[in-house]
Protein backbone atom coordinates (compact mmCIF):
# COMPACT_ATOMS: atom_id res chain seq x y z
CA UNK A 1 0.00 0.00 0.00
CA UNK A 2 1.23 3.41 -0.96
CA UNK A 3 1.22 6.06 1.82
CA UNK A 4 1.17 9.73 1.04
CA UNK A 5 3.12 12.23 3.20
CA UNK A 6 -0.12 13.91 4.36
CA UNK A 7 -1.53 10.60 5.47
CA UNK A 8 1.68 9.76 7.23
CA UNK A 9 1.52 13.00 9.27
CA UNK A 10 -2.08 12.39 10.31
CA UNK A 11 -1.39 8.89 11.49
CA UNK A 12 1.74 10.10 13.32
CA UNK A 13 -0.34 12.83 15.06
CA UNK A 14 -2.96 10.30 16.13
CA UNK A 15 -0.33 8.09 17.69
CA UNK A 16 1.06 10.97 19.75
CA UNK A 17 -2.39 11.91 20.95
CA UNK A 18 -3.17 8.33 21.93
CA UNK A 19 0.12 8.06 23.81
CA UNK A 20 -0.58 11.28 25.72
CA UNK A 21 -4.04 10.10 26.78
CA UNK A 22 -2.65 6.75 27.90
CA UNK A 23 0.00 8.49 30.02
CA UNK A 24 -2.65 10.64 31.63
CA UNK A 25 -4.71 7.55 32.54
CA UNK A 26 -1.66 5.83 34.04
CA UNK A 27 -0.88 8.90 36.19
CA UNK A 28 -4.52 9.02 37.32
CA UNK A 29 -4.44 5.34 38.27
CA UNK A 30 -1.25 5.80 40.21
CA UNK A 31 -2.93 8.38 42.36
CA UNK A 32 -5.91 6.12 43.11
CA UNK A 33 -5.67 3.44 45.87
CA UNK A 34 -7.18 -0.07 45.71
CA UNK A 35 -10.62 0.40 47.37
CA UNK A 36 -10.25 -2.18 50.14
CA UNK A 37 -7.00 -0.50 51.15
CA UNK A 38 -8.41 3.00 51.02
CA UNK A 39 -8.69 4.23 54.64
CA UNK A 40 -11.39 6.66 53.69
CA UNK A 41 -13.81 3.80 52.86
CA UNK A 42 -13.02 1.59 55.92
CA UNK A 43 -16.06 2.53 58.01
CA UNK A 44 -18.53 1.81 55.19
CA UNK A 45 -16.71 -1.42 54.39
CA UNK A 46 -16.89 -2.53 58.02
CA UNK A 47 -20.58 -1.58 58.17
CA UNK A 48 -21.39 -3.61 55.07
CA UNK A 49 -19.23 -6.49 56.35
CA UNK A 50 -21.19 -6.50 59.61
CA UNK A 51 -24.54 -6.34 57.78
CA UNK A 52 -23.54 -9.10 55.36
CA UNK A 53 -22.13 -11.27 58.16
CA UNK A 54 -25.26 -10.72 60.25
CA UNK A 55 -27.54 -11.65 57.32
CA UNK A 56 -25.39 -14.68 56.54
CA UNK A 57 -25.44 -15.67 60.22
CA UNK A 58 -29.24 -15.34 60.38
CA UNK A 59 -29.68 -17.35 57.17
CA UNK A 60 -27.35 -20.03 58.54
CA UNK A 61 -29.05 -20.06 61.96
CA UNK A 62 -32.66 -19.96 60.77
CA UNK A 63 -32.51 -21.93 57.49
CA UNK A 64 -29.39 -23.93 56.75
CA UNK A 65 -28.38 -25.27 60.20
CA UNK A 66 -31.92 -26.50 61.06
CA UNK A 67 -32.22 -28.22 57.70
CA UNK A 68 -28.81 -29.87 58.04
CA UNK A 69 -29.64 -30.79 61.66
CA UNK A 70 -32.95 -32.34 60.67
CA UNK A 71 -31.27 -34.23 57.82
CA UNK A 72 -28.61 -35.53 60.19
CA UNK A 73 -31.24 -36.44 62.79
CA UNK A 74 -33.34 -38.21 60.13
CA UNK A 75 -30.31 -40.14 58.99
CA UNK A 76 -29.42 -41.01 62.57
CA UNK A 77 -32.99 -42.22 63.19
CA UNK A 78 -33.04 -44.16 59.94
CA UNK A 79 -29.69 -45.77 60.75
CA UNK A 80 -30.95 -46.66 64.23
CA UNK A 81 -34.13 -48.13 62.73
CA UNK A 82 -32.12 -50.05 60.16
CA UNK A 83 -29.84 -51.41 62.89
CA UNK A 84 -32.86 -52.41 64.99
CA UNK A 85 -34.45 -54.04 61.94
CA UNK A 86 -31.20 -55.84 61.15
CA UNK A 87 -30.96 -57.07 64.74
CA UNK A 88 -34.59 -58.24 64.63
CA UNK A 89 -34.01 -60.02 61.32
CA UNK A 90 -30.81 -61.61 62.66
CA UNK A 91 -32.64 -62.89 65.75
CA UNK A 92 -35.46 -64.21 63.53
CA UNK A 93 -32.87 -65.89 61.30
CA UNK A 94 -31.19 -67.43 64.36
CA UNK A 95 -34.56 -68.65 65.62
CA UNK A 96 -35.40 -70.04 62.17
CA UNK A 97 -32.03 -71.82 62.02
CA UNK A 98 -32.59 -73.33 65.48
CA UNK A 99 -36.10 -74.43 64.49
CA UNK A 100 -34.74 -75.90 61.25
CA UNK A 101 -32.00 -77.77 63.10
CA UNK A 102 -34.55 -79.05 65.65
CA UNK A 103 -36.91 -80.22 62.90
CA UNK A 104 -33.98 -81.78 61.06
CA UNK A 105 -32.95 -83.69 64.20
CA UNK A 106 -36.54 -84.80 64.75
CA UNK A 107 -36.80 -85.89 61.12
CA UNK A 108 -33.56 -87.85 61.44
CA UNK A 109 -34.78 -89.54 64.62
CA UNK A 110 -38.12 -90.30 62.98
CA UNK A 111 -36.35 -91.68 59.92
CA UNK A 112 -34.19 -93.87 62.16
CA UNK A 113 -37.23 -95.14 64.05
CA UNK A 114 -39.12 -95.73 60.79
CA UNK A 115 -36.16 -97.61 59.30
CA UNK A 116 -35.76 -99.63 62.51
CA UNK A 117 -39.48 -100.42 62.54
CA UNK A 118 -39.36 -101.36 58.85
CA UNK A 119 -36.32 -103.56 59.47
CA UNK A 120 -38.05 -105.23 62.44
CA UNK A 121 -41.21 -105.72 60.41
CA UNK A 122 -39.24 -107.10 57.47
CA UNK A 123 -37.31 -109.40 59.83
CA UNK A 124 -40.56 -110.60 61.45
CA UNK A 125 -42.17 -111.16 58.04
CA UNK A 126 -39.05 -112.98 56.84
CA UNK A 127 -39.05 -115.15 60.00
CA UNK A 128 -42.76 -115.94 59.59
CA UNK A 129 -42.28 -116.73 55.92
CA UNK A 130 -39.24 -118.89 56.73
CA UNK A 131 -41.20 -120.78 59.38
CA UNK A 132 -44.07 -121.25 56.94
CA UNK A 133 -41.65 -122.47 54.27
CA UNK A 134 -39.97 -124.76 56.77
CA UNK A 135 -43.37 -126.17 57.79
CA UNK A 136 -44.34 -126.66 54.14
CA UNK A 137 -40.97 -128.22 53.39
CA UNK A 138 -41.33 -130.45 56.47
CA UNK A 139 -44.75 -131.59 55.22
CA UNK A 140 -43.38 -132.16 51.73
CA UNK A 141 -40.37 -133.99 53.16
CA UNK A 142 -42.62 -136.19 55.30
CA UNK A 143 -44.85 -136.88 52.29
CA UNK A 144 -41.77 -137.66 50.20
CA UNK A 145 -40.42 -139.96 52.91
CA UNK A 146 -43.78 -141.73 53.05
CA UNK A 147 -43.77 -142.11 49.27
CA UNK A 148 -40.19 -143.32 49.37
CA UNK A 149 -41.09 -145.83 52.11
CA UNK A 150 -44.15 -146.95 50.16
CA UNK A 151 -42.11 -147.29 46.95
CA UNK A 152 -39.39 -149.11 48.91
CA UNK A 153 -41.89 -151.50 50.51
CA UNK A 154 -43.50 -152.05 47.12
CA UNK A 155 -40.08 -152.54 45.58
CA UNK A 156 -39.09 -154.90 48.36
CA UNK A 157 -42.26 -156.89 47.87
CA UNK A 158 -41.63 -157.02 44.17
CA UNK A 159 -37.99 -157.88 44.85
CA UNK A 160 -39.20 -160.69 47.06
CA UNK A 161 -41.47 -161.97 44.27
CA UNK A 162 -38.69 -161.56 41.71
CA UNK A 163 -36.26 -163.34 44.06
CA UNK A 164 -38.68 -166.17 44.55
CA UNK A 165 -39.21 -166.54 40.79
CA UNK A 166 -35.49 -166.32 40.15
CA UNK A 167 -34.70 -168.84 42.88
CA UNK A 168 -37.35 -171.21 41.50
CA UNK A 169 -35.85 -170.91 37.99
CA UNK A 170 -32.32 -171.42 39.27
CA UNK A 171 -33.29 -174.50 41.30
CA UNK A 172 -35.24 -175.86 38.31
CA UNK A 173 -32.23 -175.47 36.07
CA UNK A 174 -29.75 -176.81 38.54
CA UNK A 175 -31.72 -179.69 39.88
CA UNK A 176 -34.01 -180.21 37.02
CA UNK A 177 -37.01 -180.60 39.25
CA UNK A 178 -39.55 -178.43 40.91
CA UNK A 179 -39.34 -177.06 44.42
CA UNK A 180 -42.35 -176.20 46.53
CA UNK A 181 -43.35 -172.58 46.48
CA UNK A 182 -43.53 -172.39 50.31
CA UNK A 183 -39.90 -173.59 50.61
CA UNK A 184 -38.70 -170.89 48.19
CA UNK A 185 -40.66 -168.12 50.04
CA UNK A 186 -39.21 -169.16 53.42
CA UNK A 187 -35.68 -169.25 52.01
CA UNK A 188 -36.01 -165.77 50.40
CA UNK A 189 -37.53 -164.24 53.58
CA UNK A 190 -34.67 -165.75 55.65
CA UNK A 191 -32.12 -164.14 53.33
CA UNK A 192 -33.97 -160.80 53.33
CA UNK A 193 -34.16 -160.58 57.14
CA UNK A 194 -30.64 -161.59 57.69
Amino acid sequence: MFVTPALAQTSHGAEEQHTESTLAEVEHHEQQVFPPFDFATFPSQILWLAITFGLFYLVMKKVIVPRVGSILEDRHDRIAQDLDEAERLRSEADAAIKAYEKELAEARNEARSISAAAADKARAEADAEREQLEAELGKKLAAANERIAAVRNEALQEVGGIAEETAALIVTHLIGGRVAKGDIESAVSTVREG
